[in-house]
């Protein structure tokens, strides 16, 4: 395989988007936003859903403690996807013509 072709499948396997600045910023706050409200609010139904974790295994209410658990995964989920976003004008370093890709 030449290197022409390890640099197309490179090419065709990232997963970045870019975006305008100001959409990028928007994605960026809003998705932490909605992250953080979730993963809170997941660990804020475990924490009721075992009594603040004194509950006997018997008494935990495991319909809520499975939602928070739901929730902090969403939370997740959604900070994950958002780190697909880039600016435009972000570049990386190891992108640019004159850096080798296997420079660490």
């Amino acid at each position: 395989m030449s290197r022409s072709d390890d640099d197309t499948r490179t090419v065709s396997l990232r997963r970045d988007v870019p975006v305008p600045m100001a959409v990028y910023k928007v994605v960026m706050v809003f998705s932490m936003l909605i992250a953080i409200v979730l993963v809170v609010g997941g660990f804020s139904l475990v924490d009721s859903a075992t009594d603040r974790g004194t509950a006997d295994p018997d008494d935990v209410d495991p319909v809520l403690a499975l939602a928070g658990v739901g929730l902090v995964a969403t939370g997740a989920v959604v900070y994950v996807f958002s780190t697909r976003f880039r600016a435009e004008e972000m570049e990386n370093a190891k992108d640019a013509d004159d850096e080798p890709s296997d420079n660490g």
